[in-house]
């Protein structure tokens, strides 16, 4: 009357590596280039200095949910993680400009 219990089918290793991996750049990652946009923009943005960190920190909102999906959206891990690296460095650099300044 019932049938054995049907299992999900086996998932490579590799392939839950890969989610593992783009979770955590999507989380970590964007966390970082949020918050790295957030702290450029508060630097550049020509209003008040409370003016512009507010609406840095609000525009970070948007820059973490786009880098999520960008993470998603590439082809390889690799590369989500190149992207957010690579974001993160341009992002720390203009920072710096935008301190000394």
């Amino acid at each position: 009357m019932f049938s054995a219990a049907v299992s999900a089918p086996a998932t490579p290793l590799l392939y839950r590596a890969s989610v593992l991996s783009r979770v955590l750049a999507a989380a970590v990652g964007g966390y970082a280039v949020a918050r790295g946009f957030a702290v450029c923009a508060a630097w550049w943005l020509p209003q008040s200095r409370s003016e512009a960190v507010l609406t840095a920190t609000l525009l970070a909102f948007v820059v973490y949910a786009t880098t999520a999906i960008w993470v998603f959206s590439v082809r390889r891990a690799w590369q989500a993680w190149v992207g957010v690296v690579l974001a993160c460095l341009v992002l720390a650099g203009l920072a710096a400009l935008g301190a000394s300044r």
